[in-house]
């Protein structure tokens, strides 16, 4: 087996919000650098979601069956939260507000992290300063990568 197809093998990328919102409304700055790293992401394993993105990008429709069309199961492997994901996203938010972070409740961001972080996945965003300082284990496809 070769090193690419190991890879391919075991990837397992997070898709965040940001991303897939970039591609559904062909955002003029975004929409081409996300397309292409969800395709390369796609090329080296498993896409996935979770409750938390699929509500995040649900607002722009009026229909479930349409964001559902939009982000087909097949494609985009649909995952719970895992209840160490609440935890995790607990203690990095207390860490964040410790910080001088400003938000009283945790933000889905710490989910989202928290979620990448327990399952050892890599994280596809656009929104790096948070997981970086607060899940700085966490692997990041980003632009600045």
């Amino acid at each position: 087996m070769t090193s690419e197809s190991l890879v391919a093998a075991t990837s397992v990328t997070l898709v965040d919000s940001s991303v897939l919102l970039d591609v559904l409304t062909e955002d003029p700055m975004w929409s081409q650098w996300s397309q292409e790293a969800l395709a390369r992401a796609g090329d080296e394993g498993r896409l996935v979601i979770n409750p938390i993105i699929y509500a995040e990008i649900s607002t722009g429709f009026d229909k479930i069956e349409d964001l559902d069309d939009a982000v087909p199961a097949g494609d985009f492997v649909r995952e719970p939260l895992p209840y160490e994901a609440g935890f995790l996203a607990s203690k990095a938010f207390l860490a964040y507000r410790k910080r001088g972070g400003q938000r009283r409740s945790p933000l889905p961001d710490f989910y989202i992290g928290a979620h990448a972080t327990v399952r050892a996945y890599r994280l596809l965003t656009r929104d790096v300063p948070r997981f970086r300082t607060s899940f700085p284990s966490l692997e990041l496809l980003a632009p600045t990568n």
